[in-house]
Parts: C-alpha cells; sequence; structure tokens
C-alpha cells in the first residue's frame, strides 16, 4: 500500500470506502509484523537441539519410543538429523555440523538395511548433506550405490496397502512409496542426489513415483493425502474422514523440501506448487484457535488436545510456502505466527518438546510430557522456515 492510498484511507469518508481501506492496512500491519524474532527463533531451536542432542548421548529414551528408536539408521532418528541439517546451516554453533558428519562416520554412510524401504532412506539426507559440508564424496557414494540398485531393479507391487511380509526383506506395498509418510522420507533425498551428481534418472524415479502416490493417496475434495489406502472409506464417530495430522504433515513437509530440489523450470514444478497450495488451504482453515492442529485433522474441536509433530510440519510448510513467494504473506502469517506461539509452549524448562504422539500410523491421544525424535526435526524445520521468512529482519 503506497504513502498517498493511506492517507486517502485514513481521510475516507464513505462507510464502504472505510471498511476497504481498514482492511488493507490490517493486511499492511499483518505482512510488516514479524512471525517471531529470528534471534529468539534460533534460541528456541538450539534449547530443544541440545536437549535432544544430551538424552540420546544419555541413553534416555522417550516413552512409547518404539523399536525404531534406537536404530541409528531409523527413521525416528534419521527424521531429526533432517532438522539439525536445518539448524547446522543457521546456527555459529559447529557442534550440529559435527554431529551430522559423525554420525554419518559412525553409520559408514549407509543406508537402512531395507533396502526400498523409504524409512530407511530418509538418514540419507542428511549424509548428502554432510557430502557438501566437509565430508566429500565418501558421504554420497553409499546413497548412490543403493538408489543404483533400486534403479537396476524397480519394484513393481501395487499401491493397496498391506503389511509388511512374513518372509526376510518382504515389504509389501511398502516397496513403494504407499503410505503418506514415505513422501518426506525419500523423494528429497532422490531429487537431491540427482542434483548433487547431474543424473537425471534420481529425479525421474523420484516424480514417476511420487506422482502415482499422490495420484493413489490425494483426496481432491479435501486438499489432504490419505494416510494410506486403509483410510480411503474409514470414518469416526461423527462420519468425518480420518486425515492423521502427522501423516498429512510428512506429505507437506516433503513437497516443500521436493518443490526446493527441482530447476525453476522443471515442467512437473508448477503442478506440484499447486498441490501444495491447496494443502496450505485447508491447513490454514482447520487449524485450531490456538495454533495448534488436532491428531486428526477434521475433528478439531475445542476438546481435541494439541499435537507437535503435524503442527511444526505444518508450520514449517507454510512458513517456508510464505518465504519462497508461493503463499500469500498478508493471508498466511497469521497462522504461522499462532503456530510457532504453540510449538513454543509446547517446549518444556529443560528443552524437551512435548505434546508429540507416539510412533503410530493414525490419530491418537497425547499428552503434554510426550515426546519423540521426529517432532524435534519437525521443530527444527519450522524454526529453520521462520528465520528464512524473517531473514530481514533483526
Amino acid at each position: 500500500m503506497s504513502r498517498l492510498q493511506k492517507i486517502l484511507c485514513s481521510a475516507a469518508l464513505l462507510t464502504a470506502t472505510q471498511l476497504a481501506c481498514a482492511q488493507e492496512l490490517a493486511d499492511d500491519a499483518a505482512t510488516a509484523a514479524p512471525v517471531a524474532r529470528r534471534a529468539d527463533v534460533l534460541a528456541l531451536m538450539e534449547r530443544v537441539a541440545d536437549y535432544q542432542i544430551t538424552a540420546m548421548a544419555a541413553g534416555l529414551n522417550p516413552v512409547k519410543s518404539g523399536e525404531a528408536y534406537p536404530n541409528p539408521r531409523g527413521w525416528v532418528q534419521g527424521a531429526l538429523f533432517v532438522g539439525l541439517t536445518e539448524l547446522a546451516e543457521r546456527s555459529a554453533n559447529p557442534r550440529y555440523t559435527q554431529l551430522i558428519l559423525q554420525r554419518g562416520q559412525a553409520n559408514q554412510w549407509k543406508l537402512g538395511t531395507r533396502k526400498y524401504f523409504a524409512d530407511d532412506q530418509v538418514i540419507g539426507q542428511s549424509y548428502l548433506w554432510a557430502a557438501r559440508h566437509g565430508a566429500g564424496a565418501a558421504a554420497q557414494a553409499e546413497v548412490r550405490a543403493e538408489l543404483d540398485a533400486i534403479l537396476a531393479r524397480p519394484s513393481g507391487v501395487a499401491l493397496i496397502f498391506t503389511e509388511h511380509g512374513e518372509t526376510p526383506g518382504s515389504l509389501g506395498c511398502q516397496a513403494r512409496w504407499c503410505w503418506a509418510d514415505a513422501l518426506f522420507m525419500a523423494p528429497a533425498l532422490w531429487l537431491e542426489l540427482s542434483r548433487q551428481t547431474g543424473d537425471a534418472r534420481y529425479a525421474s524415479f523420484a516424480k514417476q513415483e511420487f506422482w502415482a502416490t499422490t495420484d493413489y493417496l490425494f483426496d481432491p475434495t479435501e486438499g489432504l493425502y490419505f494416510r494410506d489406502s486403509r483410510f480411503f472409506e474409514r470414518r469416526d464417530a461423527q462420519g468425518r474422514k480420518v486425515f492423521w495430522s502427522r501423516g498429512v504433515g510428512w506429505a507437506f513437509a516433503g513437497l516443500a523440501r521436493m518443490i526446493d530440489r527441482l530447476p525453476a523450470d522443471d515442467p512437473d514444478r508448477p503442478r506440484m506448487v499447486d498441490i501444495f497450495k491447496r494443502m496450505a488451504m485447508t491447513l490454514k482453515a482447520l487449524q485450531k484457535p490456538d495454533g495448534t492442529w488436532a491428531p486428526s485433522l477434521l475433528a478439531n474441536g475445542p476438546d481435541t488436545p494439541p499435537e507437535s509433530s503435524g503442527t511444526a510440519f505444518h508450520t514449517y510448510g507454510l512458513a517456508w510456502g510464505m518465504q519462497r513467494g508461493i503463499l500469500d504473506k498478508a493471508g498466511y502469517a497469521p497462522a504461522v505466527r499462532k503456530g510457532w506461539s504453540a510449538l513454543t509452549r509446547a517446549v518444556h524448562a529443560d528443552g524437551r518438546l512435548g505434546y508429540v504422539q507416539s510412533v503410530s500410523d493414525r490419530p491418537d491421544l497425547v499428552g503434554a510430557d510426550d515426546t519423540q525424535l521426529y517432532g524435534v526435526g519437525a521443530l527444527l524445520l519450522a524454526g529453520s522456515a521462520i528465520m528464512d521468512l524473517e531473514s530481514r529482519r533483526p
């Protein structure tokens, strides 16, 4: 809004004009006001990360962590390390970069043991980051060998959801990306490897599989991803569709990370952006007044508990979209501001992030003391996007 327009608005006499001007002034204020101070965001990110790093070193496992937690190449820790890469790029403290490099070295830069399983690929995202931050070709070589093996014999299983098979190495439909979480775990790895090597085969595979999953799991009516095919016909007690907040969050954040790794002129990018914008519009409408999103997104009444992991992923995606110019700042800044405020309130005095739903594949109960590594990774992503959004402010 120009200075002249503001003067005219201030002097407007007609009621309709006054209302329009008041709205423009409010939009200007919403855009100009910071979501959060960058220094405050970084301080919270470091406090939460430091607690989690110390807890891991001490062997303090979260309650209800499940058997996946202690696996240093598995998805629970892998999602944390994705967030740590973003913190390492923004913090002056070298410990985060050192930790990422040392974890990769300790893992011998290997992915998880189940070759086709997307969850066992997410740790590789931190390896490829390390390849650009001091680790060199060794950090990339194992990832490339694993993905080359998949390209040589790609899975052709149907995407209808089936549990892991009974025989060793049998993944059922999870030999492909047949569940929403996979869209965070794997595609960014494939696209980043394509970007680093210049080999278009990795990007082509990622886009092919992404569209297959999206055509199968994305509900265009609601603008959200079903977690997997078991939820197509599932309804809650009030007859509402069941969209799991964290599952949608995995896909929303994963889509942002995919778009970031595509060339600006990539022919698939506009359609990905359209899906991202559709999801953002839906998520904005479903945010609760306290700034969180309910574990089951459509069941977002006042009595539903807050949940941090989904809230962090949604906040990340919205802030990322604003910073990239995909989402309107005036329209989405309030949602990001409320989301970050909710995450800030969920952090305990010692730095532990609470209200993180435990390992699951559907909406569930969650309490203030519940924490998990992937929730911390999601918070670090959200903070990084807000820091970038506010990069021109003090």
